[in-house]
């Protein structure tokens, strides 16, 4: 339980990447003063976004379904300020008698806003993983909000069927509000579902709203699926699912970028315990 919540709370985003560097080092004055002026607007952007309602909504939600208890991790792991004196981080750490582990941790900075929530099921239920990971910077957005399959929805209709086949209009209402982000890795899609929202956007209003909403829909329906789920009660099945999730925590860690934020954020040593 440890190891797979330790590895998952390091996972900020599956995109995350620093800003960019501001300025070069063959910047004449008026180039620099003009660059100066846009970082600032853009820090201001960026400040302006926070990710705190979506935590709010998220417990709850929760809170309306279950009894929602602090995880032991929960003592562990809490706030604290970064290395520049400015940027603050929040980790938080529930439980649920349906769920292992809902966790999340944020961060919050006039440079970054940052937001890794997931909630996963206990392994005696094959319900999908849920997953938000919202970057913002400068005036960039990166979004992945999934219900992430624990078992492969190609090769297992069954599943596809069960958890997937009602929602695609949800998925589609939001594909058109929110367009797809690029290509992804064919060893990244086996680990999204067929609603994954995966976007790239500038900051507006209009679009944080809508991200929002999403947010909303896809964690009131993750958690309407985790009260109609049916509990397993085979052994084999139970293991079987406890692998999918380590197959899906160990993705996220190998594959994290979102840890040379931490590391530069509080260091390389507390960055590894998150």
């Amino acid at each position: 339980m440890e190891h797979s919540s330790s590895s998952s709370v390091s996972s900020l985003s599956l995109k995350l990447k620093p800003p960019p560097s501001l300025m070069t080092s063959n910047l004449n004055a008026n180039s620099y003063w003009r660059k100066r002026k846009k970082g600032r607007n853009c820090l201001l952007q960026a400040s302006a976004i926070s990710y705190q309602k979506f935590i709010h909504f998220a417990l709850i939600e929760t809170k309306r379904h279950s009894l929602l208890l602090p995880s032991p991790l929960q003592e562990r792991y809490g706030s604290m300020i970064a290395l520049d004196g400015k940027t603050r981080l929040e980790m938080l750490s529930f439980e649920a008698p349906r769920i292992r582990l809902l966790r999340s941790i944020s961060i919050e900075g006039e440079a970054m806003q940052v937001l890794d929530f997931a909630a996963f099921p206990k392994p005696e239920f094959d319900l999908p993983i849920f997953c938000g990971n919202f970057f913002t910077a400068a005036n960039t957005n990166i979004v992945v909000l999934d219900l992430n399959p624990l078992h492969d929805v190609s090769s297992r209709r069954g599943y596809k069927e069960r958890y997937y086949d009602s929602l695609m209009p949800l998925g589609l209402k939001y594909t058109e509000l929110l367009p797809w982000g690029g290509k992804l890795t064919s060893e990244s899609i086996k680990f999204f579902s067929p609603i994954v929202i995966w976007t790239k956007f500038s900051s507006s209003k209009s679009k944080h709203e809508v991200l929002y909403s999403a947010f909303m829909e896809y964690y009131k329906t993750w958690m309407e699926l985790t009260e109609q789920a049916v509990e397993d009660t085979d052994p084999s099945q139970i293991r079987c699912n406890r692998e999918a999730q380590h197959r899906y925590l160990t993705w996220r860690a190998e594959k994290d970028p979102g840890h040379g934020v931490l590391k530069r954020l509080i260091g390389e040593k507390l960055a590894k315990w998150h």
